[in-house]
């Protein structure tokens, strides 16, 4: 254990905590342990720099080791901070979502070069809504739809949404559906909606999209447990676990289509996904309305 002294400067107690990460092996123990200073403390990474010899203050320095001992149990450091920053953005996070990768940053760019103002977006399996809330927030008149299970998701994506864009905290409740679904230019009306249901469950039969994104489970069952203890222990497993050969969810997603094209596409309407290395394979999906088989192999 640490002792506190009459007077703890910055350096110091920023050195105790590499410390104790270290001994845990936790990854890159010294830049968790200075961002958890600076979050505790409100300070930047200049402070380190420049200021080690500053003197912290007991609440500082309290709040301080209780974060590390939480780090250092391996709990994700944007759980212990409620934050994550993703495509510039800050998002809640909490065990309730999966905390924004940087990899899913190159799936928001690649959508935002085929989008144009006043689409319609629908983001399956949404999350914390870092997709979809990205994509309105970088575009122009564009409203969005996203679904996902997990009611305590849904919720934190609505946060999101009331931080990020205008009008952007109502639930299918309150907007009758997404049907009813639009964005008014001269007022702020709601340019989101989020419903609880699988996949395309809850949306209007007749509810058409120009842009479907999604980043499903996409783990097989069987790797969950070899993953680092941040993800298989403090990350929601139904957002990781895509089945025996982690397509169970990308196969539905497809044939979801299929079954009920009125939910997905206009006639004549196609979909290109972006290839990811799922698995070690790389995979691309390409829907169209009238495809009877619609994968696509890379």
């Amino acid at each position: 254990m640490w002792d506190r002294c009459d007077k703890v400067s910055y350096e110091e107690l920023y050195r105790w905590g590499r410390q104790l990460l270290e001994e845990a092996q936790v990854p890159d123990a010294g830049n968790d342990a200075r961002l958890l200073l600076e979050w505790c403390c409100g300070t930047d990474r200049n402070t380190l720099l420049a200021h080690g010899d500053r003197v912290v203050s007991g609440e500082e320095e309290t709040k301080y080791r209780g974060a590390v001992e939480r780090r250092q149990k391996r709990v994700p450091l944007q759980h212990i901070t409620g934050c994550q920053e993703f495509m510039g953005l800050t998002f809640e996070v909490n065990d309730n979502v999966l905390v924004p990768r940087q990899d899913t940053e190159i799936l928001v760019e690649e959508v935002l070069k085929n989008l144009h103002d006043g689409m319609r977006i629908l983001d399956l399996c949404t999350g914390s809504g870092c997709i979809l809330l990205s994509l309105l927030h970088y575009s122009n008149d564009c409203v969005g739809v996203g679904t996902d299970l997990s009611a305590k998701a849904l919720q934190t994506a609505r946060h999101n949404a009331g931080r990020i864009v205008p009008g952007g905290s109502a639930d299918s409740a309150a907007a009758e559906g997404a049907g009813h679904l639009h964005k008014d230019t001269n007022t702020e009306e709601t340019s989101v909606i989020f419903i609880e249901g699988d996949l395309f469950q809850g949306l209007e039969q007749e509810e058409k999209f120009d842009i479907i994104v999604s980043n499903p489970p996409y783990i097989r069952t069987d790797v969950i447990d070899t993953l680092m203890p941040e993800v298989r222990e403090h990350e929601p497993r139904m957002a990781l676990d895509g089945g025996a050969d982690g397509l169970l969810h990308i196969s539905e997603m497809s044939w979801g289509h299929v079954e009920h094209p009125k939910k997905a596409f206009k006639v004549g309407d196609k979909l290109n996904v972006l290839i990811k290395e799922i698995n070690g394979s790389k995979i691309a999906l390409s829907l169209k309305f009238e495809d009877q088989n619609p994968w696509r192999d890379a």
